[in-house]
């Protein structure tokens, strides 16, 4: 049962089983066609020499130069002399109930000792055709009763050994039984060799899957692509899922130990007020207050984990028709509570997408409060929107201090802030909020940053988001 538990095996099972039956149908099919082509051969051979005869017999007799007429045994003589039966093929002339010539080769016992068959084909008025059967052999046969004035009845009989052409083809069909059979086998052992050639990459897929678990250097491994298109798109997708293993795992650790180093901070602040609680009595008020500001800022940091965490669900968005240049004008009235800046609302772009306003709008004012933390009152914050290439670009530029291109490359990060942000209240997650909103709406977040110019971050998103993005 083991052997059969495989997938190579149950495949060859089945090949087996199916070949089995195609086998065994073409040899019946075979013998089937080729009974129906002896019997017709035989049936047409019966009629060519029944023909034949009835020629000689309506014709001359080369002898006398006239007419057979009621002479029948001179036709016997005639044709049994100029006719050479064929294997198999025997002629029997009847003259008045009795045997009158045959032809050169022997008859079949048959033929020789069925007196009751000679009685009933001499009796006969009409052209008959049949078989004749015994323990011994099968004949076909062909009887033409020949009708004279005389008192004399000849009737001419030819026959057909159907036990010998039967036999032959026996044999035929046990040579190619054998020829099938041997070729069979070569097959199944070819089989057997090319299945294993084309499941190969599924056993090192399983060998694979089988090996990960759950450390870092086990998801470096990739298969090698080989094989059909379909085993190489088997392979793509695996390799595909590795990387995102080995990229999720990572996530989940850096979450993990950023989450719990950011969350320590406010648990040791809150501890260490907590023992001062009772001994200084006076600053109870303030030492309250403390609490509270930390517990606050550690629900905002549980918030945007769990709005990280269900950016991957397929309900992150609430699609709806957005008008762009409302979004933005109501964005601006927001922003300009935030903190005393030069505010200015540049140029809008009256057109419509298919988006999540309060995600939008989540995302550009996180952009806001970053420029917020990163400018003077004297400084200048833009926001704008503008189409570009079937692209809505929402921008936040301000004139305050620059992003370096270290910081760049990491900033959207979780619980990445550049050194100049160290005094913010934030936890470092308002950037990757705005990817992971960018990314659900299937764009993305660009930054550009350099001195005298400012920094200015764009979202890039299409008109219509993909459909994976659309709720279930």
């Amino acid at each position: 049962m083991h052997f059969l538990s495989s997938t190579r095996s149950r495949i060859l099972t089945w090949l087996t089983a199916l070949i089995c039956l195609a086998t065994a149908g073409s040899i019946l099919a075979a013998r089937q066609i080729l009974l129906l082509q002896i019997d017709d051969s035989i049936d047409s051979a019966l009629a060519q020499e029944i023909e034949e005869f009835q020629r000689l017999l309506n014709g001359f007799n080369p002898t006398t130069g006239e007419p057979f007429g009621d002479d029948v045994g001179a036709a016997f003589d005639v044709f049994l002399a100029r006719s050479v039966p064929e294997d198999d093929e025997y002629f029997l002339a009847l003259l008045d109930g009795e045997i009158y010539a045959t032809s050169p080769i022997a008859l079949p016992e048959a033929l020789q000792f069925d007196d009751s068959a000679i009685a009933r084909w001499s009796a006969l008025s009409q052209v008959q055709q049949g078989q004749l059967k015994t323990p011994m052999e099968t004949l076909a046969y062909k009887v033409y009763p020949i009708e004279t004035a005389s008192a004399s009845k000849g009737v001419f009989v030819v026959a057909f050994s159907l036990t010998n052409r039967r036999q032959e083809l026996r044999q035929i069909l046990l040579i190619m039984s054998a020829v099938m059979g041997c070729a069979f086998l070569l097959a199944l052992m070819a089989a057997w060799l090319v299945i294993g050639q084309v499941l190969a990459p599924l056993e090192l897929l399983t060998e694979t899957a089988r090996s990960i678990k759950s450390a870092d250097d086990e998801l470096d491994q990739r298969i090698p692509v080989r094989g059909t298109r379909e085993i190489a798109a088997l392979t793509d997708t695996f390799n595909d899922m590795l990387s995102r293993l080995r990229a999720s795992f990572a996530s989940q650790r850096n979450f993990i130990n950023d989450a719990s180093h950011e969350l320590q901070t406010p648990i040791t602040v809150i501890q260490g007020h907590l023992e001062l609680l009772g001994k200084e009595q006076g600053d109870r008020p303030k030492t309250l207050w403390l609490m509270q500001d930390e517990l606050k800022r550690m629900s905002r940091l549980v918030k945007d984990l769990l709005l990280l965490a269900r950016a991957e669900r397929p309900d992150f968005l609430d699609l709806t028709m957005v008008q762009v240049d409302e979004l933005m004008e109501t964005i601006y009235a927001k922003a300009q509570a935030i903190a005393p800046r030069q505010w200015h609302l540049a140029q809008v772009a009256k057109v419509r997408i298919v988006g999540d306003r309060d995600r939008l709008t989540q995302a550009v004012m996180n952009l806001t409060q970053n420029a917020v933390e990163h400018t003077q009152p004297e400084d200048t914050i833009e926001i704008g929107s503008r189409l570009v290439n079937q692209q809505i670009h929402l921008w936040v530029h301000n004139s305050g201090s620059t992003v370096s291109p270290a910081d760049q490359a990491r900033i959207f990060q979780r619980f990445a802030r550049a050194p100049a942000s160290r005094r913010s209240e934030g936890a470092g997650l308002g950037l990757a909020i705005v990817q992971a909103i960018a990314n659900a709406h299937g764009g993305t977040v660009a930054l550009a940053s350099s001195p005298g110019k400012g920094t200015i971050f764009t979202l890039v998103l299409p008109l219509e988001p993909p459909q994976d993005s659309a709720q279930p």
